[in-house]
């Protein structure tokens, strides 16, 4: 006999609202149509696997602790600094208790230790998925401010001054100092302005 997954498929369902859930931080830059918490997610996921290599932690386990960073905004939303401010904070470790109530056991443990893991702050893996979560806001900064969201310099400031590892600062300075297009002109052989 197979165990009920039932509340993973409700899970399932739920994650996916993170889909169209946009990051409310960038309303404040101007910024119309913000990326969804999951564009964030996915892009953040990426940046963890490379901060770790280089930073000689497990990629995969950064990756794994970046993709379920914000899986708690499905029941908070994504309350940005400001609201916080007024709103308070839930602690994201009590939302993944609530949504893996009823979930297989092995698979309940697992989530709510893999979220316990990033809020504490302390493994190599957690400190490069945070540092992620930094880089990938201060990148989508650089890519609003190209847009011509001049606001957005707030973000890319913050974002700057919150990294703690070697390699996201290196890899800030030089995000900084390369055009959101340059990967584009690489690829055609074009000469980099």
């Amino acid at each position: 006999m197979s165990e009920d997954l039932t509340a993973v498929a409700r899970f399932l369902f739920e994650a996916g609202t993170l889909k169209s859930s946009a990051r409310t931080g960038w309303w404040m830059a101007g910024v119309r149509n913000a990326e969804t918490v999951a564009e964030h997610s996915w892009r953040t996921a990426l940046i963890a696997t490379i901060v770790a290599k280089l930073e000689g932690a497990d990629p995969a386990r950064a990756a794994f602790l970046a993709v379920w960073h914000d899986s708690q905004e499905t029941r908070t939303g994504d309350v940005n600094h400001l609201g916080k401010k007024y709103a308070g904070t839930v602690d994201p470790r009590d939302v993944t208790a609530d949504q893996v109530a009823g979930m297989p056991e092995a698979l309940a443990e697992a989530v709510k230790d893999l979220i316990a893991e990033y809020e504490a702050k302390e493994s190599p893996e957690a400190v490069c998925a945070r540092d992620a979560d930094k880089l990938e806001c201060l990148i989508q900064g650089i890519e609003y401010r190209a847009q011509g969201y001049e606001n957005a310099q707030r973000w890319i400031d913050n974002s700057r001054g919150r990294l703690t590892t070697r390699t996201a600062n290196t890899l800030a300075d030089t995000v900084l100092e390369t055009g959101s297009l340059d990967w584009l002109r690489a690829a055609f052989g074009e000469k980099q302005p």
